[in-house]
């Protein structure tokens, strides 16, 4: 019975090891990948979704202010052009950083946000510029609100951050007669007095996983008051 036991009881070969390391490494390396792949599509819808927020919070905030633009009345009558842009008008640039758009708007609209106790809804004028952000390569939208009983703050200066990890801003102008512009300025002819009839924005942001494809947001908002200016005229 002994030597039956002993013949009997018998340890796994080399090759049963291997098969066995094999077989639980290709199953660690499934799961393994499985799980990683479960935390990048958690993250990357993370990000897709503060996107998304980002850009609609912005869009809604730039439809919004663009419907209650304005030429005031005073403007009209001003022989210094100089003068007449500085302090109001419509104005839209074009400029580029990196190569990239970044586009900026200045107007005068009814838009405008309160948030002292001391502060009162009305008129104000309203600036978004763009610029480049300090710890990554994705560029910053601000907006600059200031009443029009207040100073103007320099160029390119004051306000909030709208919105960032932008790839690019871009701003395209619409007259009555369907003509498009990359610039408007309401000081000169042949744009002078005028509002644009309705401007198109395209927002893109950077694209962490694919970064060869920006997220792209676009859309066109109508001003009020311009349809009507250009009724009167006709």
């Amino acid at each position: 019975m002994q030597t039956k036991n002993r013949s009997n009881s018998r340890g796994f070969t080399l090759l049963e090891i291997l098969v066995a390391v094999a077989i639980f490494a290709a199953v660690g390396s499934i799961l393994y990948t499985s799980y990683t792949g479960t935390f990048r599509t958690i993250e990357y819808a993370e990000s897709q979704s503060e996107i998304y927020w980002m850009a609609r919070i912005t869009l809604e905030r730039m439809m919004e202010d663009l419907e209650s633009a304005y030429l005031p009345t005073g403007v009209r009558d001003m022989e210094n052009e100089g003068d007449f842009s500085q302090a109001t008008g419509f104005f839209g640039e074009d400029a580029e950083i990196y190569g990239r758009s970044a586009d900026n708007l200045r107007f005068s609209s009814w838009e405008h946000l309160v948030f002292g106790a001391y502060e009162k809804e009305g008129k104000a004028r309203i600036v978004y510029y763009v610029k480049e952000g300090e710890e990554e390569e994705g560029f910053i939208l601000y907006r600059s609100d200031t009443s029009e009983f207040n100073d103007q703050p320099d160029e390119g200066t004051g306000g909030l951050a709208l919105c960032e990890s932008l790839h690019s801003v871009d701003f395209t102008f619409h007259d009555e007669n369907g003509e498009f512009y990359d610039n408007w300025d309401s000081s000169v002819d042949p744009l002078k007095n005028r509002l644009p009839v309705m401007v198109s924005i395209e927002l893109e942001f950077l694209n962490r996983s694919y970064p060869e494809s920006p997220i792209k947001f676009i859309t066109s908002v109508a001003l009020p008051l311009a349809r009507i200016e250009y009724d009167r005229r006709s």
